[in-house]
């Protein structure tokens, strides 16, 4: 169930008419007001019994009210002036055009006619607060039971119409008076030029719509204009008034908020500015001379005062204005003013030619437009000539007017910038009566009961919902506030170099800045922008240090070493991985380096490793191939594919420190760094300990000692690895594999130098760590092949071991001094790097050369020692010992021995 808009008592009504009165308006306005009011409530007055004499009347199912300033403010207690062409006609006959084109559209409101009470506001607040209480008679309660007139009859009271909505008001000085008492009866009102952004205070204003942007945003996109030509010392101009004032003080406390835009003086033009006042306007600006930009929120007179008083001091070109909506592309302020207002950028909501708009007014006469009251009064005006009207003499200078003028034809038409929002205005109403009537009166024809009377605040949710494609094909919809979003055409008024002086556009804002600065010129067609500055922008990396006192004048300090300009006062460290930019206004990452594949240092390692694997798979592919010849088996087959195994990964583990660090990568450096070492040395320290065993036991007895079988042998061995995987693994747990980036390595006084330095997370110390074990493996197989280096002849491949060993602990002896020693170096990873993988490739080679090139090379290259001699039999040693009586006790012993390692070795 639907609430009703109040019905109020003349009694309520006055009370709330004083107390608006104490807020708003002069107190000698009301008197007046009331008595307007009063004239309104008595049915016997001759006022009431007459129809509006200054509106226009469109009857309709729904009417809607409209202000317009039809005609200027009056002087000297006139309240209006000469009639405005295109400010009030041409909008006005834009809201008479809307509601033809939405009567007549058979989807919008179906079966609806909308009407209007059209009022004159004649540009002046107090006059408009007059006129706008006709759209709150119908609204107040009138008992008229002991009401009669002077003859003592009833009184036939005349209804006056609803009026559901307005149109309007057009200065924000106006709707916000206006406003002010629609609100008290919950009437929604849409305007269509008031931009105060005072009027976006939904707690005061909160039945007020608008299809133009706020002056907030202008501000906004002035602030950015501003911005973008690089000034930050500008001056504001306003004219006294909610217009001027209110859009300033958006500018100034947006400057403000962004920051960076400092404001020399903020100037006042009076309402009835005194002779000399423009002199002293420029005079004053004049004072802070770099501040040569100027930010002016001005009516078009003023505007066209400030030119005239510049040109008349000689400072044409001095000053670059920045002109409100209210300047817009306008030619009435810079008439016979274009060389001061050369250069000049302005603003003005996005908007756009409605041609069927223009095809409808050019057609407009006498004869057809009688509904417009005032069309007559446009008429003389438009066309310098008088009409004939009885019982007034025309003046013989005039020209008559004859009637068949045309306009467009007979005199100049353009059409007016905001004939567009009105016409989005008059339409929104009816796109939310439409969808209000939708919701509540489903399937009815006309307006039904829940409509009659139309709810004021239902109505203005249904406004503020609206979303739909206006007159100029952009989409007319309202935030929270009841703003339209914001949308402008930025202009410059140039004079050379184009084909006729004027305006051009160069830009536009919606909610960001677009602007072609290269399309804009100055004086005398520069293309140089002028300076509007107190102290001229820092370079790049310099900061900049205020000097007191003067909040936009500074000197400038330069950011040096890591630092970068933070801001414009501040430098600040660039964070451990970055270092700054050339110009020292932003870090950027330190270079990050790593061993290449393409890199010296990695060709030799690369090359080395490649021959090693090569070597060791045709070592292999050899075995495998004379797996059960007897060089094969007495090398120990088994120990001996451990121990190949070990050599591939020694050589394999050089591409692992070469590629690029990951953490799979890393991971498997960690695991197979000593996993090589200690899968080769592991298997060699069993068959030097098997030897020595062996040797050892044949001074005692004949009998084999233990755990020298092959699959012993590889238990052994296989133990001896688990040490070092299950170290590894334990390492994983505690600390897992993951890569950093060094950055203190290479972080000289010039940041041009600094380097990072990816890498795994293994320290110098724990890759010593990692390799202790498989050096204690080498150290104690050099042991034992220091003690069996007595074996016999036959058996032989201790001695290989040795040389082995020996080699190898050379070869580590010279990587140590080598890898700890360049620790300090610029190139210390890749001297690290390539020296351990080298190391490793180089034991892996004498490990490869000594023990088994030998043999591939007899199995290759003469087979025919590759096969099993004959066993000498223990009783054929003796007989050769007793034939000879010199024979020593060594020498016997030394043939038992060669028994002993015959069994052991071939059976």
């Amino acid at each position: 169930m639907t609430s009703h808009p109040p019905l109020l008592s003349l009694d309520h009504q006055v009370r709330m008419f004083r107390v608006l009165s104490w807020s708003s308006c002069h107190s000698t306005t009301w008197p007046r007001l009331l008595w307007i009011l009063w004239v309104g409530l008595n049915p016997c007055s001759s006022v009431h019994q007459h129809s509006h004499p200054h509106s226009i009347k469109i009857p309709g199912d729904i009417t809607l009210g409209g202000l317009f300033p039809v005609h200027a403010r009056g002087h000297a207690g006139v309240p209006c002036g000469e009639i405005k062409k295109e400010k009030g006609i041409h909008r006005l006959e834009a809201m008479m055009y809307a509601l033809d084109q939405i009567n007549s559209d058979p989807e919008l409101l179906p079966n609806i006619t909308l009407g209007a009470r059209i009022l004159d506001t004649c540009s002046r607040d107090t006059y408009a607060l007059e006129q706008s209480l006709t759209f709150v008679q119908a609204l107040i309660q009138k008992d008229t039971s002991d009401i009669r007139c002077s003859n003592g009859e009833q009184p036939i009271i005349r209804k006056p119409e609803r009026v559901v909505g307005v149109i309007g008001a057009s200065g924000s000085s106006v709707s916000i008076m206006v406003a002010n008492v629609l609100r008290l009866f919950e009437i929604p009102q849409i305007s269509y030029a008031s931009t105060a952004p005072e009027l976006s205070d939904n707690n005061r204003y909160d039945f007020f719509s608008r299809v133009v942007p706020p002056d907030s945003y202008q501000a906004q996109a002035m602030v950015d204009i501003v911005k973008a030509l690089g000034w930050n010392y500008v001056s504001t101009l306003a004219s006294e008034g909610n217009y001027g004032e209110s859009g300033v003080d958006a500018f100034v406390q947006i400057s403000r908020e962004a920051g960076g835009l400092c404001i020399a003086q903020s100037l006042k033009i009076p309402r009835e500015p005194k002779p000399g006042e423009f002199d002293k306007i420029i005079k004053r600006l004049m004072e802070t001379p770099n501040a040569r930009g100027v930010i002016i929120f001005a009516h078009e007179d003023d505007i066209k005062q400030v030119l005239e008083a510049a040109k008349k001091s000689n400072l044409t070109g001095q000053f670059k204005f920045v002109g409100s909506d209210s300047w817009g592309a306008k030619s009435s302020p810079i008439l016979d003013q274009e060389e001061v207002a050369e250069g000049a950028v302005t603003i003005l909501p996005k908007r756009a030619s409605i041609d069927g708009f223009d095809q409808y007014f050019t057609t407009r006469s006498l004869e057809n437009n009688r509904r417009n009251i005032w069309f007559a009064e446009f008429w003389e005006d438009d066309f310098r000539c008088k009409l004939t009207r009885p019982g007034i003499k025309i003046d013989p200078e005039k020209k008559k007017c004859t009637g068949e003028e045309r306009i467009s034809r007979d005199s100049h038409y353009e059409q007016e910038g905001k004939v567009q929002f009105v016409i989005d205005a008059v339409y929104a109403m009816a796109h939310a009566l439409h969808n209000m009537h939708q919701d509540l009166c489903p399937g009815a024809m006309g307006v039904c009961d829940k409509m009659d009377p139309v709810e004021g605040r239902l109505l203005l949710s249904y406004i503020h919902s609206v979303n739909f494609n206006g007159s100029a094909g952009t989409a007319v919809l309202f935030n929270e506030n009841g703003d339209a979003p914001g949308r402008y055409d930025i202009f410059q008024y140039q004079m050379t170099n184009t084909t006729n002086p004027g305006y051009r556009v160069i830009g536009q804002w919606t909610n960001n800045l677009r602007l072609n600065v290269e399309e804009m010129q100055w004086t005398g067609g520069s293309r140089q922008i002028p300076d509007s500055v107190c102290s001229f922008p820092c370079r790049s990396g310099e900061r900049k240090k205020m000097v007191k006192g003067v909040p936009c004048c500074w000197h400038c300090e330069l950011c040096d070493g890591y630092q970068f300009q933070a801001d414009e006062f501040n430098c600040e460290m660039c964070p451990f991985d970055m270092r700054p930019t050339l110009n020292r206004t932003a870090c950027r990452p330190t270079p990050i380096i790593k061993l290449e594949w393409h890199s010296p240092w990695a060709v030799i390692p690369l090359f080395l490793a490649i021959l090693g694997i090569l070597a060791t798979l045709s070592v292999i592919i050899t075995f495998i191939r004379f797996n059960d010849t007897p060089i094969v088996r007495a090398a120990g087959r088994e120990l001996s594919y451990v121990l190949l195994t070990g050599i591939f990964l020694i050589y394999f583990i050089t591409f692992l420190m070469i590629a690029e660090p990951g953490t799979v990568v890393c991971a498997f450096r960690r695991l197979l760094l000593g996993l090589g070492m200690c899968i080769t040395y592991s298997a060699m320290l069993t068959k030097t300990n098997r030897i020595y065993r062996i040797f050892e036991q044949g001074k005692k007895s004949v009998t084999p000692p233990k755990f020298i079988s092959p699959t012993s042998q590889l238990m052994i061995t296989f133990i001896l690895i688990s040490v070092q995987v299950v170290g590894v693994f334990i390492w994983f747990g505690v600390m897992p594999p993951h890569t950093i980036v060094d950055y203190d390595e290479q972080r000289p006084p010039n940041p041009e130098l600094a380097r990072g330095i990816l890498k795994c997370d293994i320290a110098d110390l724990s890759l010593i760590c990692c390799l202790s074990y498989s050096i204690l493996l080498m150290v104690t197989c050099t042991v034992y092949a220091v003690k069996s280096r007595g074996v016999p002849e036959t058996f032989n491949e201790a001695k290989p071991i040795g040389f082995t060993m020996y080699t190898t602990c050379i070869v580590w002896l010279a990587f140590v001094p080598i890898f700890f020693g360049t620790a300090q170096s610029t190139e210390k990873m890749f001297i690290q790097t390539t020296t351990l993988t080298v190391s490793m490739s180089l034991s892996a080679s004498v490990s490869l050369g000594m023990l088994y090139i030998p043999k591939v090379y007899v199995i290759i290259f003469h087979p025919e020692q590759n096969v099993q001699k004959r066993k000498r039999s223990f009783k054929a040693v003796v007989q050769a010992a007793t034939m000879s009586s010199r024979l020593s006790q060594k020498s016997i012993t030394l043939f038992n021995k060669q028994k002993y390692f015959n069994n052991i070795c071939f059976h």
